[in-house]
């Protein structure tokens, strides 16, 4: 059966323009069911400048997690981000004085957010004026803290580090007429955003969307916080699903994609690197404690973003996992999806799950979009990325009869009956969980 970006490959522009036409008739523009087109992509992450390092990066298991650059404050392993002091000021027609007191995760998002544009085959002035939706993950505020501490602050500094004008100076630099929006639901923060630029594209509140997210270590009293709490590994990696695991290691990147309802993206032309077939966001409510996770509130979300976009099961092949490594929250989330995801898969039919975060760490505020990009290349690919640190299995799992394999090196990702699907889930300390369904 062929694929989405398959068939869009071979199509005329007529023959896109009446398939077009079909899926406005069948999908009411209020309508959340219609698939939304992931049209361009674009990332900075650790050991990986782009979106096809990253691809690499994760294809052989290697790991991005190591010493701070010089001239960082804290000597924690983590996966960092090299050269983040460069920044085109002129290109984005802002002021050298106030780009010395913008938070380098928003210049980080500015840049992103050009190149994911770029890659989406549009150009930025073609789109200026019109409904763009913006919807940016962000939660730390270490710069703003710095220049406080410096005694560097001046006007500039309301807006350069205030979090929620992250995804108003894109839109302000863009010209985005739709929704900007600041997401902080700490680690899901991205993948929330996503959820809620899918849901503003699928109620005509803009007609191409942004996502994504930021995250920057640059204060070490913010990894002193998270030290305090016994959240970060003593080890100085992210052992998920391990026996080992002792919490997770503290990591940077940006990411950014660019979404349109599939319909628009047909009569537009587009290159599709995936669909995302169903989202959702929920809430653990009252758990063990206010940080801790939920395995029922996850295998909720889980199970409802994929009966929400009418798929089985076994419809879904593989998992990115969030996988913070956690003693605690490792076998509550393997449970819950085992519990929602295993089922109905016949014989030999197991469930491949992985996480990023064994190869780049944990990176917070953009945990979810890294987590989602993989989840594109790996259905694009159709390869199933390796996951790291994994020599003795968590024994707090029962592995027998769980119906999941944690893949040791690449897997090729062959299917027979269907698309490729992944799903992607991305749970905050906050409590707010998202899970997404990625297509081929």
């Amino acid at each position: 059966m062929p694929t989405t970006a398959e068939q869009l490959h071979h199509l005329s522009a007529e023959q896109r323009a009446r398939l077009a036409a079909r899926l406005r008739s069948k999908y009411d523009r209020k309508d959340t069911s219609e698939p939304i087109a992931i049209v361009g992509m674009a990332a900075r992450l650790p050991g990986a400048a782009n979106v096809t390092e990253f691809w690499d990066l994760l294809r052989t298991g290697d790991s991005a997690v190591g010493p701070p650059p010089p001239g960082r404050q804290g000597d924690r392993p983590g996966g960092y981000l090299s050269d983040i002091a460069h920044f085109d000021a002129e290109y984005f027609q802002i002021s050298p004085r106030e780009a010395a007191s913008l938070d380098p995760q928003q210049r980080l998002l500015l840049e992103t957010a050009s190149d994911a544009l770029h890659d989406a085959g549009i150009e930025a002035g073609s789109v200026a004026g019109s409904r763009v939706g913006t919807f940016m993950g962000l939660m730390h505020d270490d710069y703003g803290r710095i220049g406080a501490e410096q005694g560097h602050i001046d006007g500039h500094f309301v807006t350069g580090t205030n979090p929620s004008l992250a995804a108003g100076r894109l839109a302000y630099v863009f010209d985005f007429h739709g929704p900007a929006i600041t997401i902080n639901t700490a680690c899901s923060s991205s993948l929330v955003a996503m959820h809620l630029a899918r849901q503003s594209l699928l109620l005509g509140e803009c007609d191409l969307a942004l996502s994504g997210g930021g995250n920057l270590l640059l204060h070490p009293d913010s990894t002193l916080m998270y030290e305090q709490a016994g959240a970060l590994s003593r080890t100085g990696a992210c052992h998920t699903f391990d026996a080992s695991a002792d919490g997770y290691v503290r990591g940077e990147g940006v990411g950014v994609v660019v979404l349109r309802r599939l319909s628009d993206a047909l009569v537009a032309g587009d290159v599709v690197h995936g669909v995302v077939r169903g989202s959702g966001v929920n809430q653990d409510g009252r758990s063990a404690g206010l940080t801790a996770p939920s395995g029922e509130a996850q295998w909720r979300l889980v199970s409802g973003v994929v009966e929400g976009a009418g798929l089985r099961a076994g419809d879904v092949g593989y998992v990115q996992a969030h996988g913070t490594g956690t003693p605690l929250g490792d076998p509550l989330e393997l449970r819950a999806l085992a519990r929602a995801l295993s089922v109905g898969r016949g014989e030999g039919g197991r469930l491949a799950v992985s996480s990023v975060k064994t190869c780049v760490g944990h990176l917070e505020a953009a945990a979810g979009v890294a987590g989602l990009i993989a989840a594109v290349l790996a259905v694009r690919e159709g390869v199933i990325p390796p996951h790291r640190h994994l020599a003795r299995p968590n024994p707090l799992v029962a592995w027998d009869g769980l119906g999941v394999v944690v893949p040791s090196v690449a897997m090729p990702w062959v299917v027979t009956d269907g698309p490729r699907r992944a799903a992607v889930s991305s749970f905050g300390i906050s409590g707010t969980n998202a899970h997404a369904i990625i297509e081929q």
